[in-house]
């Protein structure tokens, strides 16, 4: 997939009578020519200009993967003179209209989460208030992050029905037997049957999410996510070998590979006296940990730091030599990153999108196996002295980048609003074949979505609602600085 340029070519004029009398004239003419060429490009870009509306459960102040990818995929696109607004549900007091930096506008709804900082399903409750702000912003495509997002699947839908171009990120790994999942896929295969195109953040998210939705592979884009290395970087002493130090942070659940670690770090104990282990994260598994911790006496060295704010990530990971991820099923891990910008060599099990993010010269692989993690942790140790922090941390400088990640949304913005519209009647027969009774329900969904957007046309017209204004401001080099 080639970016696409837009190339301004200008004619050249013949030089007049004046300009070959007074030669002085010349470096003045051309000043002002290239200077109209800027200003006429500038007016190009300006018109190619992307209205965008994000809009997920999880956003900040929530601290996540897809809280950071929404964060700095927005911060750089307005850098590109893109207009982003963030659209997510009210956190404690933090309600009504925020901004962020770089003039981010965000609309923290007033709905308060019901499950894991989701949203109780309303199907048509929020139909209201998005449409006042895709009037309001003057939007023109909705982009919505994250399957299991209540607010993102409502946004979507509602505007399909109003004609916006939408586009969807799919930031997890789903299976096919669990009831969860079963009943996740089917949502998502009702999202998807109307979106326009759909991001993900791996080759293996991305079959993951073909099968799971049905969708066509051709409408189906990967964009890898992306680092801040001006946040994570090397401490400026690398840190003696005499002691090697193993950091884990994680949220201490099953889905992270909590269980693993309760066998893993007591056998890496026994084996190598000099190995301690530093664990960041909460969650239901750590009472877990802590039992291992007794059991084994270990508490000289294993430490247990609870939940780690994000901002103290950094400072975390570079007081160790390796990263440990034990994921059971991981779409990209940013966390991987994270510590890889950081100078340590990663030990991670091999699951999901987790071999395609960092060479295999940075990274050692495993099973998701407590005798295979072992081996792996036993390989990292030996490999360890050949490993320059800084090195790795130039070498993520360049292949991970958010400006490089925009660009890139940039192109599948562009493809979705060139998509012709479609009827009511030409959308209603995607969802019909969706399955012989749940192609009826999705139908009669739609349909009665349609009746009240009408509904709320006539109540509300479109021309009493007050559009705001546009600003802009001025931004610094690097787009991802928070």
């Amino acid at each position: 997939m080639t970016t696409q340029t837009a190339i301004v070519s200008h004619r050249r004029r013949r030089p007049t009578t004046n300009q070959a009398s007074f030669p002085f004239l010349g470096p003045l003419i051309i000043s002002l020519d290239l200077s109209m060429c800027s200003f006429s490009e500038w007016m190009g870009e300006q018109k190619e200009r992307f209205r965008i509306l994000m809009v997920s459960d999880f956003f900040y102040p929530n601290f996540g993967g897809v809280e950071n990818h929404i964060y700095y995929l927005a911060q750089c696109l307005i850098k590109l003179g893109h207009k982003v607004v963030v659209m997510t549900h009210a956190y404690g007091n933090r309600s009504g209209v925020r901004y962020m930096t770089g003039g981010l506008k965000v609309y923290y709804i007033p709905w308060t989460p019901f499950v894991m900082q989701n949203t109780l399903p309303t199907f048509y409750g929020t139909l209201p208030i998005i449409r006042t702000i895709l009037v309001r912003e003057k939007i023109s495509l909705v982009h919505g992050h994250q399957a299991f997002s209540t607010l993102c699947h409502e946004a979507l839908m509602h505007a399909r029905t109003m004609g916006y171009k939408a586009v969807f990120t799919d930031h997890s790994l789903y299976g096919f037997s669990d009831v969860g999942s079963i009943h996740m896929n089917k949502v998502l295969q009702f999202t998807l049957a109307d979106v326009t195109q759909a991001i993900c953040v791996s080759h293996t998210s991305k079959e993951n999410t073909v099968l799971r939705s049905g969708l066509l592979p051709e409408k189906v884009f990967v964009i890898p996510n992306a680092v801040d290395t001006a946040m994570f970087k090397p401490a400026a002493k690398r840190l003696s070998r005499d002691e090697i130090v193993i950091v884990v942070i994680s949220r201490l659940v099953y889905r992270k590979g909590a269980d693993l670690l309760v066998e893993v770090i007591p056998e890496v104990c026994r084996l190598y006296p000099f190995v301690r282990f530093i664990v960041g994260g909460d969650g239901p598994k750590r009472v877990r940990l802590e039992e291992m911790r007794e059991k084994h006496s270990l508490q000289d060295r294993v430490e247990m730091l609870g939940a780690v704010p994000h901002a103290q990530v950094r400072s975390v990971l570079v007081s160790g030599h390796i990263f440990l991820n034990s994921s059971l099923t991981e779409a990209f891990c940013i966390a991987i990153l994270e510590a890889a910008s950081c100078g340590l060599l990663t030990v991670s099990t091999r699951v999901g999108g987790v071999p395609e993010v960092l060479p295999d010269d940075m990274i050692v692989l495993a099973e998701p196996d407590p005798g295979d993690m072992v081996h792996a942790i036993k390989k990292a140790i030996s490999i360890l002295p050949m490993i320059d922090p800084q090195v790795m941390h130039n070498r993520m400088k360049g292949l991970y980048d958010w400006h490089d990640v925009a660009k890139r949304t940039e192109i599948v913005y562009d493809r979705a609003l060139k998509c012709t519209n479609q009827s009511l009647l030409e959308r209603l027969s995607r969802y019909l074949s969706c399955g012989s009774w749940a192609g009826k329900l999705f139908c009669l969904v739609m349909i009665i979505d349609f009746l009240l957007w009408r509904l709320l046309q006539l109540w509300q017209p479109a021309e009493r609602i007050e559009e705001v204004p546009d600003f802009t401001m001025f931004h610094d080099e690097d787009c991802s600085r928070p």
